[in-house]
């Protein structure tokens, strides 16, 4: 069983097995002829329909096609993505971090960011002087910069709150 959301708006349940599909309990009857690597040939009630995958997401589970002349958005979960949202355990990649400490003692030389910044993964939040050698520390995650808890030519210890993320 999968579910699938197309175009971030309609929502089908679609069951498959050997001889039938159903989508939300009703048999689809599907004419379905592959032309090209990406291409397909749909004949549904009559009516014909040429269709291409114009992108695949394999992790996110999303894909993308146009059929005739418009463009659809569809995202799958089965019955196990179903089960780890059941129990919260769905977005549990997603780190949450909410404050940036010191990894070492050291001088704080510039900063990088201010209060509000939204900043991505990876950007550099502050340069820290440590053992006479430059470090750049970067961000751990996507955040919003709440508070700067340090100044430039600020001394730090190890494991002292720098940056607090909302």
């Amino acid at each position: 069983m999968y579910k699938v959301r197309v175009n971030n708006k309609y929502d089908f349940e679609v069951l498959s097995d050997k001889d039938q599909t159903l989508v939300n309990g009703i048999p689809l009857s599907l004419d379905i002829q592959r032309i090209g690597s990406n291409s397909f040939h749909i004949l549904y009630q009559n009516r014909s329909f040429n269709a291409e995958m114009t992108g695949v997401d394999r992790v996110g589970k999303t894909c993308s096609f146009r059929v005739n002349t418009s463009i659809y958005s569809m995202s799958l979960t089965d019955q196990f993505d179903e089960l780890l949202h059941q129990l919260g355990m769905d977005n549990m990649n997603a780190l949450k971090v909410s404050e940036l400490k010191a990894p070492m003692p050291g001088l704080v030389l510039k900063l990088l960011v201010a209060e509000g910044d939204e900043v991505l993964k990876g950007a550099s939040l502050l340069v820290l002087e440590a053992m006479k050698m430059e470090n750049i520390i970067k961000s751990p995650a996507d955040v919003v910069i709440k508070s700067v808890k340090v100044k430039p030519s600020d001394k730090v210890e190890k494991n002292q709150v720098m940056i607090v993320f909302s």
